[in-house]
């Protein structure tokens, strides 16, 4: 579920609570999270609709002027049920203190080491330490970029890079990827060979 970033600073403010989308299915599911730029949102309720359930109140909730504003936008799609989402802003995302941490003990360099030997077990092929370096000596590198120089599929890469991100190693940047601290350290552990992936 994305939002426009018009809103993230009244989401993360607490001013907009709401959502409504059409899905053929939905995207999240009470008691979830869900993380975007500003942060990781608690997700409390998602409950199907109609259009007429919708109150001017509701609207404005959901950051628009009104009711008629938000009845426009969600005509562009036709498709799929409607659904309500309430939601409220849960802090920052964990893998920000994460990432930001470069001063690793070696039992955490160790598991990370087996975390991504797992990954690339999984993928049949070695290939968390070449995009790691390759970040770390490209910063800003868009991920097509970084899949023709170590061919690989961009559609295989994309998912692999969050990932990394999902271990505090790199960071999305608004265009490309960088290594973090805690990614840094990651790299010197392996190249001190303290980490074997």
């Amino acid at each position: 579920m994305l939002f426009r970033t018009a809103l993230l600073d009244r989401i993360k403010a607490g001013d907009v609570t709401l959502a409504f989308r059409r899905w053929k299915k939905p995207t999240v599911k009470p008691g979830g999270r869900l993380r975007t730029a500003v942060g990781e949102l608690a997700i409390d309720s998602v409950a199907r609709c109609e259009e007429s359930d919708i109150s001017e109140r509701d609207a404005k909730t959901a950051g628009f002027g009104g009711r008629d504003e938000l009845l426009a936008e969600l005509a562009q799609r036709s498709e799929g049920d409607l659904y309500r989402i309430a939601f409220r802003f849960a802090g920052a995302d964990p893998r920000i203190a994460l990432r930001d941490r470069g001063d690793l003990t070696a039992a955490e360099t160790d598991a990370i080491g087996a975390r991504l030997a797992r990954l690339d077990a999984s993928a049949g092929r070695r290939w968390t330490t070449a995009v790691l370096r390759h970040i770390a000596d490209h910063e800003g590198l868009a991920a097509r970029e970084i899949a023709a120089a170590l061919d690989i599929g961009t559609t295989v890469l994309k998912p692999n890079i969050r990932k990394l991100k999902e271990l505090g190693l790199t960071e999305s940047l608004e265009v490309g990827y960088r290594i973090s601290p805690r990614g840094a350290a990651v790299i010197e552990a392996l190249r001190l060979r303290r980490v074997r992936p």
